[in-house]
């Protein structure tokens, strides 16, 4: 499992340092940080996240979890580059989402490398149906995780 430490811990490493870098462009812009609101999108999928079985199962479902997160953030960082009309903050939502897809494939390899008493892929199927239901609800509203 050595694999997996490490590919996690560049992957937080590298989500501290775009952390940074949100800091630095909101601060540039003569605006504040704010207390982080409820993201009812990311706690809804919390929810569906299987709490019992297996240690393995349980990876397996936080690695779904967190594929699930990703893979929509890649989507709206690719929308928001695409149409922003702010040279720097497209290119910063560009490399964002290139980020974003490599942390959603990589989470997805090891659920199918480490989930060996997990159906992946039938259970990878039941998280987007459940993510489908989620979306349908929240219609049009803009937002980054929602």
């Amino acid at each position: 499992m050595d694999d997996l430490v490490d590919e996690m811990t560049a992957i937080s490493i590298e989500e501290m340092q775009h952390f940074e870098m949100v800091v630095q462009i909101i601060r540039k812009k003569g605006f504040k940080l704010i207390r982080e609101e409820k993201d009812n999108y990311v706690n809804e999928l919390y929810k569906f996240m299987k709490k019992d079985g297996s240690k393995t199962q349980a990876l397996c479902e936080r690695l779904l979890f967190a594929a699930m997160v990703e893979a929509r953030s890649c989507e709206r960082f690719k929308t928001l580059s695409e149409n922003i009309k702010d040279p720097e903050l497209a290119e910063f939502y560009k490399d964002l989402m290139i980020s974003e897809a490599n942390h959603y494939t990589t989470f997805l390899k090891f659920a199918r490398k480490y989930g060996v008493d997990t159906d992946v892929e039938k259970r990878w199927q039941e998280w987007l149906t459940f993510e489908d239901s989620i979306i349908r609800r929240y219609g049009k509203q803009e937002t980054i995780h929602g």
